[in-house]
């Protein structure tokens, strides 16, 4: 299952105030079980980071898992943000999706 590892290398990576990973593989083509995801990671360290650094510190951590999914919606915050917002943006829908 790659989910559990996609977790487990965020939370190694980041102190994680919140964490929601969603497999959003049935929204979209193809017979990949966990192909699609979307990330929620509200971390302090993310505080001051502009978001293509926070999105690219993501990556890093991920790096070995990358190549077994597609695709990855990919939403950070600092807690004072995550405050003001309290959820992530709706994914959209999949014109091949199911």
């Amino acid at each position: 299952m790659l989910q559990p590892q996609i977790e487990h290398a965020i939370r190694a990576t980041f102190n994680v105030v919140y964490m929601e990973l969603i497999n959003e593989s049935h929204m979209h083509s193809g017979p990949e079980p966990e192909s699609h995801f979307k990330l929620v990671v509200v971390s302090p360290e993310f505080e001051g980071l502009a978001k293509v650094r926070r999105q690219q510190a993501v990556y890093r951590a991920l790096n070995e898992l990358m190549p077994q999914f597609h695709a990855l919606g990919l939403h950070t915050y600092s807690p004072t943000e995550w405050l003001a917002v309290e959820q992530a943006p709706r994914s959209p829908k999949c014109t091949g999706g199911h």
